[in-house]
């Protein structure tokens, strides 16, 4: 699901991919309006799919820290105000969700940004982050 969900920069919001064409694509936000709009090879685009998170050990998909904050949350829009929260109050929401986050590496930015994306996406009723392997039939 995160693979057509798009982050473009110098847009804000989210974007999810329609269609494409030649040297463009088209999108739509993932807001309320569902405006639709066309985006050239000369914007930079990134796929929320390839989006990671830094940690102690390897990088976690973003779609995982996504569905752990969904369980946290117990799948509502989150309790803390990312634009009023303190930096402080922010890494401690970051140290609940993902527990060895890398604290040098991970930045508050960072961190607005994912619980930005996270209300965005669940306001929108876009619940599936990670994707469920299909179960293998059983003999």
């Amino acid at each position: 699901m995160l693979k057509t969900i798009l982050a473009i920069s110098g847009k804000p919001g989210l974007y999810k991919l329609i269609s494409q064409a030649k040297n463009m694509l088209i999108v739509e936000a993932v807001s309320a309006d569902r405006k639709r709009m066309p985006v050239y090879a000369s914007d930079k685009v990134i796929s929320l799919g390839d989006i990671a998170m830094y940690t102690d050990g390897d990088e976690v998909p973003l779609g995982e820290v996504l569905e752990s904050v969904k369980t946290k949350e117990n799948g509502a829009v989150t309790s803390i105000d990312y634009k009023k929260a303190s930096s402080e109050e922010l890494h401690q929401f970051m140290a609940e969700v993902l527990p060895n986050y890398d604290r040098d590496r991970v930045h508050t930015g960072d961190i607005k940004k994912l619980i930005q994306w996270y209300n965005l996406l669940i306001s929108n009723g876009e619940t599936d982050f990670v994707e469920t392997p299909k179960k293998a039939a059983e003999a």
